[in-house]
């Protein structure tokens, strides 16, 4: 027994259990998409965890119907998630209801398919989000990561890459940056920072010597 456990934490050292967050705009597709493919790394996205939740049968999905009503159904029984948007984002007090059901079974979820995902000799799992943080900068997620990278940019190009790639507007791109985690905090709390400003040749450097590969 006492070496089974022992060739387990071994294991669970050697795997690197990463969140990945940052701004809108700052690239994290872009640094993800690198580990995975230079790295074999397994990429976990809460938003799509999140989908996944909310589909019908899935864990979610009654409680966010019980909260929301059936207004917000497609024909099919699935949520329409922009209808969804809309009632949230103008009630502060509904999105914290929507959030308080999500995020916990988001992050349970991602917990489990990370021990998954170990068991099977993954050794660089990838979590991005943006749940990571409370507004005060607490760290979230308890064991799922062990360590939390940010990924920056400055404002100009977050905001020249929104609108190129989203058609944002500035004033659209101006509200959603003012609900995120400062950058002051996120610097304060994350275990490394990825500068994701310029070439990105520039950026993929960074990450190889963050996985010890240079």
């Amino acid at each position: 027994m006492e070496n089974r456990r022992g060739i387990r934490e071994e294991t669970e050292r050697r795997v690197r259990r990463i969140g990945v967050t940052g701004g809108v705009g700052s690239g994290k597709s872009e640094v993800l998409h690198y580990m995975e493919e230079a790295y074999g790394a397994l990429v976990l996205r809460t938003d799509d965890l999140a989908k996944e939740l909310m589909e019908p049968g899935a864990a979610c999905y009654e409680k966010v119907l019980e909260l929301l009503g059936p207004g917000v159904l497609k024909q099919d029984g699935s949520f329409d998630r922009a209808g969804i948007a809309k009632i949230v984002f103008a009630d502060p007090a509904v999105l914290e209801k929507m959030n308080s059901i999500t995020h916990p079974a988001v992050l349970d979820y991602a917990a489990d398919l990370v021990r998954e995902a170990e068991e099977n000799g993954k050794s660089i799992i990838c979590l991005e989000s943006a749940l990571f943080l409370d507004e005060q900068g607490k760290k979230k997620g308890g064991e799922t990561y062990r360590e939390l990278w940010y990924v920056y940019a400055d404002e100009g190009v977050r905001r020249e890459r929104l609108k190129a790639s989203r058609g944002y507007t500035d004033e659209k791109i101006s509200s959603i940056m003012a609900q995120q985690v400062s950058e002051e905090v996120l610097r304060s709390v994350c275990d490394a920072v990825i500068d994701n400003s310029g070439d990105f040749d520039d950026t993929k450097r960074q990450i190889d010597v963050l996985l010890g590969e240079e």
